[in-house]
């Protein structure tokens, strides 16, 4: 028997209410379906004494997981499996054996909608509650209790959340508990206003922790509210909206157990038609660390979710080597993107049009003044403005991509970045030993269709810059054989470093090669590589994990039904 009718019989015999034994196998799966995916990722770890990569005691480390959802009608349930033997390098050890991390059951009843078990949610953009998995990070701050969503009347909706946040194979100390409500303030009113072009989104949050206070010491808070409101306004190609949120004191590791209130903004204008599209965006951060236990850590029991305003990249130099990190005790960010698509025919566009995309993003510090320790009797720690743009500068990036089809046969991307990037303040370095860094990164990606089913695709990057670990090219050939097959090597060659041994030789300019092959049919797909990995910085959406240097063979199998 398939493994999918398995899996669809235990889930209705657990769930379903109505379910008789005299019924055949055929009935049974007529009445829900499931579906699913499976991931593995192994890899096979050698000592590698140029690039610092270790041997690991187990040889082989391996992360691991398998979803299944059941849904039938207004009712739906599910789990994931997660196996970690052990924990793949770069991945934070809190994960480690095999275990269920994830599990739910949810109905509708009418107007409502309700959840027990695990889940992922959202409030607004992000900024007082964003429960959701990254799994590329290691990251995963799943809800475990109870979630109801109400639709109220047309046009207004409510949501409630209480439960504890997942800590790898276990849940935090703290109860989380929120309610957010949203209205869409033409469809409420109805009438002619439901039909007007312009319209009106109104929303607000509240979100409190608790914690018990084992402090011997100190006055913790035992009880932490924060709460947000929000607007969208849009009116034909124009979009306007903004949100505003704050948490009242909650000293914590992150900030040095002060006692100031947190606050946090952003607003974003988009403009949108055919062939061009311009975003500006603009944050600011001020004391907004909010986690479910006071002295958690890296990534752990985050409640909120602060978003970084600069490009997120795909290339490996600029995605990896100084990604930008949000900086939650305190930012002001800005951001500008302007997509146009040249016309066919025109004499840029040639035959086939060009897109063009431009991209500036900044970080700045807020301006704020330290409080005397001696008179700082409250522990406020410092005062501020959070719409003040301090003198230190964390990140500045312009970006420009240039899209353009050549011909049936031939295509490519160029991609030139001029970026500033602070080691000290996102990194935590000393600034005295690493300067700020000013690069220039240059991209080149082209893909040639051989024939129908064969193309080739060349990427060439170099990053050249005078501090840091200098000037670094990256080479990259793939060959596809559609539908199934493709080839790829790839190094990366950090040649413009100036680190000499006591020899006098230049010993950390370094060839990081890869090789790897891949096969998929369906929704099956396996992929094997052998060679080095270079010591990184991996960031999603401005919350990243360091990525230690490794050698060897690494294999990646997926799959979905």
């Amino acid at each position: 028997m398939k493994l999918h009718k398995v899996i669809t019989i235990v889930f209705v015999s657990l769930f379903s209410i109505n379910y008789s034994y005299s019924q055949s196998i055929d009935e049974i799966m007529n009445r829900g379906e499931v579906h699913g995916n499976f991931q593995l990722d192994l890899q096979y770890y050698q000592e590698d004494s140029l690039t610092g990569a270790v041997e690991v005691p187990e040889d082989v480390l391996m992360n691991g997981f398998a979803n299944f959802n059941y849904t039938n009608g207004n009712f739906s349930a599910g789990f994931r499996y997660e196996s970690y033997l052990n924990t793949m390098l770069g991945f934070p050890t809190g994960y480690k054996g095999n275990g269920i991390g994830y599990r739910y059951a949810s109905f509708i009843n009418e107007d409502m909608k309700i959840t027990v078990g695990n889940y992922y949610e959202q409030f607004g953009s992000g900024l007082i509650f964003r429960s959701y998995e990254a799994r590329g990070l290691g990251y995963d701050n799943a809800m475990d209790g109870m979630r109801i969503n109400y639709k109220l009347a047309e046009g207004l909706h409510v949501k409630g959340i209480i439960g504890k946040q997942r800590f790898y194979f276990d849940y935090g100390e703290g109860i989380v508990r929120g309610i957010d409500g949203e209205l869409m303030v033409n469809d409420f009113l109805g009438g002619k206003l439901k039909e007007a072009k312009t319209k009106l989104t109104l929303g607000g949050s509240f979100v409190s922790k608790y914690q018990v206070d084992q402090s011997a010491t100190l006055n913790l808070p035992e009880n932490v509210g924060a709460s947000a409101g929000r607007f969208t306004i849009q009116r034909g190609k124009v979009k306007l909206n903004g949100e505003y949120a704050r948490k009242i004191n909650d000293p914590s590791a992150d900030n040095g157990f002060i006692y100031k209130d947190g606050e946090a903004f952003f607003a974003e204008a988009v403009y949108s038609t055919k062939g061009f599209g311009l975003n500006l965006s603009a944050k600011g951060v001020d004391n907004m660390s909010f986690r479910s236990e006071r002295n958690a850590a890296l990534t752990d029991l985050q409640i909120n979710y602060l978003p970084a305003l600069t490009r997120q990249h795909t290339y490996n130099l600029l995605a990896t080597l100084y990604p930008y990190a949000t900086q939650p005790n305190g930012e002001i960010a800005f951001q500008g993107e302007l997509i146009y698509k040249i016309k066919k025919k025109s004499l840029l566009g040639g035959k086939y049009g060009m897109g063009i995309l431009i991209n500036y993003s900044t970080v700045y510090n807020i301006d704020s003044t330290a409080i005397p320790s001696a008179i700082d009797t409250s522990m406020q720690g410092y005062t501020t403005n959070l719409f003040s743009v301090g003198d230190d500068k964390y990140y500045e990036e312009i970006n420009v991509e240039i899209n353009k089809k050549f011909n049936k046969k031939f295509k490519g991307t160029f991609t030139y970045s001029n970026l500033m990037f602070n080691q000290a303040v996102i990194q935590g370095k000393k600034p005295e030993d690493y300067p700020n860094v000013y690069a220039n990164i240059g991209v080149l990606d082209l893909t040639y269709k051989l024939s129908k089913k064969h193309a080739l695709r060349v990427e060439v990057q170099g990053l050249f810059t005078e501090q840091d670990q200098q000037d670094w090219g990256t080479l990259l050939i793939e060959y596809s054989f559609a539908p199934h097959w493709f080839l790829a090597v790839m190094d990366q060659y950090n040649y413009g470093n100036e680190h000499k041994n006591s020899d006098g030789e230049y010993d950390e300019r370094i060839h990081y090669y890869f090789a790897s092959a891949g096969y998929s049919k369906g929704t099956n797909r396996i992929q094997v590589g052998y060679g080095r990995q270079r010591a990184g910085i991996f960031c999603v959406g401005g919350v990243c994990r360091n990525v230690p240097a490794a050698s060897g063979l690494t294999v990646s199998i997926t799959s979905s039904f």
